[in-house]
């Protein structure tokens, strides 16, 4: 594979975006919250039980804080050290925008809809809610690496990785779990990330030895751009010192 500098380029940019967020926060403008409103109109029960979930989900919070790495770190579990929040997820562009989008569920036989609205406001801050958070409809171009991949609820559900609990997976776990609730799930869940994007993970090693192979950076998103969203969806970005540490245990053809 061709290494191409102006994909390099942009996404050095990328990165140099992706750690500013780290270190800005802040919440999003009133009137970005009100058209948001308006464009999803009046709530209802359902809307009605969202918040209050999210007011118990934010109640008491301690904020998470990173490594020198730029890992996460939650003390109760020293093993889950995704690299990316549940907002940077969000913010990057990932789901083609769909993740948060009305559903049936066959695990616990109810619709839902408008279930975004027990995130943060911040999080959702500067997003176009229909199109790239709540959309029925895939757009690959809503992602960071323009991409579609993964697979659907139905297959997800057949698998039977899907709980009652969180009735859209393993980012719906993520997104309540950042926010402090703790579940009998969660050793599960934690497990689950580890086999797709911990240090031994599926998916991140089958990332780096691609980009070893390919003799490229391993910035270049050129190389395996749908393992890298992926990735993303679950919360990891690869780093120069992962990959650094990774390279050293892949074979050379």
């Amino acid at each position: 594979m061709t290494c191409e500098k102006g994909s390099m380029n942009k996404y050095r940019v990328n990165m140099m975006n992706f750690s500013e967020s780290v270190k800005m926060e802040g919440k999003s403008k009133q009137k970005e919250t009100e058209k948001r409103r308006c464009s999803e109109g009046p709530g209802g029960a359902g809307s009605r039980e969202v918040v209050k979930k999210k007011r118990k989900l934010q109640d008491g919070v301690s904020p998470v804080r990173r490594n020198e790495k730029g890992e996460l770190v939650f003390k109760d579990f020293p093993e889950f050290r995704p690299n990316m929040t549940p907002k940077e997820v969000l913010q990057a562009g990932s789901f083609g925008g769909t993740y948060f989008r009305p559903i049936y569920s066959s695990i616990t036989k109810q619709n839902y809809k408008d279930v975004w609205k027990e995130l943060p406001e911040d999080w959702l801050g500067g997003l176009d809610i229909a199109k790239q958070v709540a959309s029925s409809t895939y757009r690959k171009d809503v992602n960071t690496y323009k991409v579609k991949c993964g697979g659907s609820l139905e297959m997800w559900e057949s698998s039977g990785w899907i709980v009652p609990q969180d009735p859209y997976g393993w980012f719906q776990w993520y997104c309540r779990f950042h926010q402090g609730r703790r579940t009998d799930d969660d050793e599960r869940q934690v497990g689950r990330w580890a086999k797709c994007t911990g240090p031994k993970g599926r998916w991140r090693n089958n990332l780096i030895t691609k980009i070893v192979r390919s003799g490229c950076a391993f910035h270049n998103c050129t190389v395996s751009p749908v393992v890298r969203q992926t990735l993303q969806h679950w919360a990891y970005r690869l780093t120069k010192q992962d990959y650094d540490m990774g390279a050293k245990r892949v074979k050379l053809k």
